[in-house]
């Protein structure tokens, strides 16, 4: 009994500080102990072995995934200091509009996650480009915030066929399919997720007109919009801009492509059963074509990748760390006894797989996080009962993809954070299009699953 109560003081205590602004790292540490001492397990149990290097470990964690986070954290920098990133962003906003700001955004953080940049830099290059946008178009901040989580943290993250994002990579390593896998309802519920999601913001957007909400600038606005480069001043062409997110793409596709039909090569073999290698491969690449395309990357190029390795740090230390909680979390005996009680529902195998992937995540306040933890700790079971290991991939995948976003998340606090908010200003539109849509669309996922078999 003093073990789940520690469980759950331990959660909330992660949760509280999260929310009050603490150190992620600093957060689980004290939430462990707190875990620890609760349901009486050895200190040096708890901090030398079961958070670092067990099953779902943060070290195991950042030893096998340090690779696809720095890569994609060069290639994201290198986007950047090329300005092929506002290239791509001003490129969609020519053709749609500045009046449609909230699709634009949404649009430009989807080919970028799509393509390998890392949510994090997503981030830190949607909001100066978004200052204009938001100016031009009267859009409150609050929406504009959602905007960019509902683009970079959402179908690209969990749905799409093919995306490198760290999620899809988690699925395929621990189930030995590839970045496809699923990809037909991955398609479904991308377009569920984007549909719904633009469809609220643009209601939201309408409503807030009416009711005098608008644009309000504020200090770090203006510091943030000289990011962006001078007004006017020359930007790559759309072509040149999105060509490296396209090789990418196309790189990550290849193998797949080719086994269709029936082509078979031990580059093929590799690519199929290292995603993790072949995707930060893919992502070299693209970071390569930049450095040929654009001079401003050649001129400072040690020092971009430089920043673009310290890119990597903090997401991957942050991600490790509540990794880290979770392979605490799963070694003590509240933990088998919920995941008893999770395999014994009498639930359809896929109902439950969306249920206990999605309490997962919640608790961690991690998609990665919580995927990782799914995968060591239950999959096997779930594969166990019958469920096919692409569709288990997917959906996984897609409901590892809705409690994540709680008010504890560590991407919501590094948005609201970058943009001046809090929860109580923006948080309720986060929720709608960051959980409320993807868990629908993941439960819309599930039923055509179980009509189709």
């Amino acid at each position: 009994m003093l073990g789940n109560i520690g469980l759950l003081l331990g959660l909330a205590l992660l949760i509280g500080l999260a929310l009050r602004g603490w150190n992620i790292l600093l957060a689980v540490l004290l939430a462990i102990l707190v875990i620890g001492l609760t349901n009486g397990m050895a200190f040096q149990e708890v901090f030398l072995q079961h958070f670092p290097f067990g099953p779902s470990g943060a070290f195991s964690f950042a030893g096998n995934f340090l690779l696809l986070f720095l890569c994609g954290a060069l290639f994201g920098r290198v986007m950047a200091a090329s300005q092929a990133a506002q290239g791509v962003a001003m490129g969609i906003t020519k053709w749609l509009g500045a009046k449609r700001a909230l699709l634009i955004a949404m649009l430009v953080c989807a080919l970028l996650t799509y393509g390998g940049v890392v949510v994090f830099v997503v981030i830190f290059t949607m909001y100066p480009i978004g200052v204009t946008l938001m100016k031009e178009a009267n859009i409150p901040r609050r929406l504009y915030a959602a905007a960019i989580a509902l683009g970079a943290g959402t179908f690209t993250m969990t749905a799409l066929p093919g995306t490198p994002s760290i999620h899809n990579v988690i699925a395929a390593r621990a189930l030995e399919t590839d970045l496809f896998a699923g990809g037909w309802y991955g398609l479904l519920a991308g377009a569920l997720m984007a549909g719904l999601g633009i469809w609220y913001l643009q209601r939201q957007w309408h409503a807030a007109l009416a009711q005098g909400e608008g644009y309000v600038a504020t200090d770090k606005d203006e510091q943030m919009a000289a990011l962006a480069g001078p007004k006017g001043s020359a930007l790559p062409g759309w072509g040149r801009s999105i060509l490296p997110v396209v090789v990418v793409l196309l790189l990550i596709a290849l193998p797949r492509f080719l086994q269709v039909f029936n082509f078979s090569a031990d580059w093929i073999t590799f690519a199929s059963g290292e995603p993790i290698l072949w995707a930060s491969f893919a992502l070299l690449m693209g970071a390569g074509i930049c450095y040929l395309l654009f001079p401003p990357v050649r001129k400072d190029f040690v020092r971009t990748i430089g920043q673009g390795a310290d890119d990597a740090l903090l997401p991957l230390i942050n991600t490790a760390a509540v990794i880290g909680f979770g392979g605490v979390v799963i070694q003590t005996s509240g933990f088998h006894a919920f995941a008893a009680w999770l395999l014994a529902l009498d639930l359809p195998a896929l109902v439950s797989v969306f249920i206990s992937a999605n309490l997962i995540s919640g608790i961690t306040a991690s998609a990665s996080g919580g995927l990782q933890i799914f995968m060591s700790s239950l999959a096997p079971a779930y594969l166990d009962l019958g469920v096919a290991p692409e569709l288990l991939h997917r959906i996984a995948n897609l409901a590892a993809g809705g409690l994540d976003s709680l008010p504890h998340s560590g991407a919501v606090i590094a948005l609201f954070t970058l943009m001046g908010l809090t929860h109580k200003e923006a948080y309720r539109d986060i929720f709608v299009v960051t959980v409320l849509v993807p868990m629908l669309a993941a439960l819309a996922v599930v039923a055509v699953a179980m009509l189709v078999a």
